[in-house]
């Protein structure tokens, strides 16, 4: 499902036109986007969490030249899901 079934797909379940669905699917990916930049986790109870995991840097190899390559330290996001979440997804709903 990409972006926009997924505005469909919110529109036909919430009775909401397809513009005020576009506008709140991205309200939400906005504000979690924000609060995980400002370094807060987003729990939606049910569904998952979303927060920053913090990678160490560490040594890598060019697998071309196979010399040695310095790879920085990085923050990325990731998502925890929650036990509804899990239930659906192995068909126990």
């Amino acid at each position: 499902m990409n972006k926009s079934e997924l505005i469909e797909q919110i529109a036909k379940r919430s009775k909401l036109p397809l513009t005020s669905s576009r506008k709140a699917l991205e309200a939400l990916m906005d504000a979690v986007g924000e609060a995980l930049a400002s370094g807060d986790r987003v729990q939606l109870v049910g569904f998952g969490t979303f927060k920053v995991t913090q990678r160490a840097a560490r040594e890598g190899r060019n697998p071309q030249t196979r010399e040695v390559i310095n790879i920085p330290a990085t923050k990325t996001p990731s998502f925890s899901a929650g036990a509804e979440l899990k239930k659906k997804v192995n068909g126990r709903s």
